[in-house]
């Protein structure tokens, strides 16, 4: 018998012959709008700040800020979310500048939504780190530990400041247990049902967040072990899932993205709710630092792994690349 009548009888590559065919039977795509777009507002500057560590990355002014969302509705992101980056002489214990209705998020939040109002989804970052002179999510108790309920007061104080400034999704990243039902509770209670609640279900004590902290000009002491979920755990991701929507939560996120895609794509089997992915600062930086160095192609990398964290399962992405890449997926 003639070997080519026989041997293989299948063959898969046909499927891989030209481009319009791999573009046909792509099982996972990405769009603009899967994208969201992080983005850091500092206090007090006239021009923008480049992030060493972070190329093409910025800390924002104000004006630079609200020309970043107009360039983002354009390309078609989603979203934006936004960190606030406090002058230090208004940094304290407790973070007082996070709950200022004047605080430089805060003020931030109105800039965007009176430049692109409805156009973009505007998020904030609900969390105390910023904010405070040593650099934890929270309140320090007498014996220099993140107090949780203590925190949780604050939380609620920050969710109502952000969310009168018209924000339309808040993001508690600070990882205190019981976080989003007391930030719905306080939303709920001050007329802001309709302000949604992306969790930070589960989020990481990473190695991968080093070149945030410059971003944000953190003042941490120490680190965030003990509250931020260990590494090693996958279970444990599960259970912060089910309290997380048990309390309210209307999106759950997964945060750092890439060496996680196992979590989050239990995470996306498990529920009905919509599901966010954060390729963090530490996996920008590694991409451009290889890039600049000649070592990997710079695009076709940034789509691999944007195309990996969607492939795991996620409906959104946060990347800093969200504007850059929109452009490429509408220009295809």
């Amino acid at each position: 018998m003639s070997v080519y009548g026989s041997f293989p009888g299948s063959r898969p590559r046909r499927l891989r012959t030209t481009p319009a065919m791999r573009r046909m039977v792509a099982e996972t795509r990405l769009h603009p709008a899967d994208l969201i777009l992080p983005a850091f507002v500092r206090e007090g500057i006239s021009e923008p700040i480049a992030i060493s560590a972070m190329p093409g990355v910025v800390q924002h002014t104000r004006d630079s800020l609200r020309k970043a969302a107009v360039e983002a509705v354009e390309a078609g992101v989603a979203g934006i979310m936004l960190f606030g980056v406090p002058a230090d002489e208004n940094k304290d214990a407790v973070g007082t500048a996070g709950t200022e209705p004047d605080g430089i998020l805060q003020v931030a939040i109105r800039d965007v939504k009176a430049e692109v109002g409805d156009d973009l989804v505007i998020m904030s970052d609900l969390c105390l780190d910023e904010y405070t002179d040593h650099g934890h999510c929270g309140v320090l108790d007498a014996d220099g530990r993140v107090d949780n309920d203590a925190t949780l007061e604050r939380y609620a104080e920050m969710a109502q400041v952000q969310a009168d400034a018209g924000v339309h999704v808040v993001g508690p990243s600070g990882m205190m247990d019981g976080q989003v039902g007391v930030i719905r509770d306080a939303l709920d209670e001050t007329g802001h049902e309709d302000v949604s609640i992306l969790a930070y279900t589960a989020k990481y004590s990473s190695a991968f967040y080093g070149p945030f902290r410059e971003a944000v000009a953190s003042s941490l002491q120490g680190d965030r072990k003990t509250y931020q979920q260990d590494p090693a755990n996958a279970r444990e991701s599960l259970r912060e899932l089910a309290l997380d929507l048990e309390e309210g939560a209307d999106m759950v996120m997964v945060k750092p993205a890439g060496p996680y895609l196992d979590i989050l794509y239990r995470v996306a089997e498990a529920v009905d709710v919509p599901v966010s992915a954060y390729q963090i600062s530490g996996e920008y930086a590694m991409i451009e630092a290889a890039a600049e160095k000649g070592w990997v192609e710079r695009d076709r990398a940034i789509l691999e792994t944007l195309t990996g964290i969607k492939r795991a399962g996620a409906d959104t992405i946060l990347t800093y690349w969200a504007t850059e890449v929109a452009g490429w997926l509408r220009n295809q």
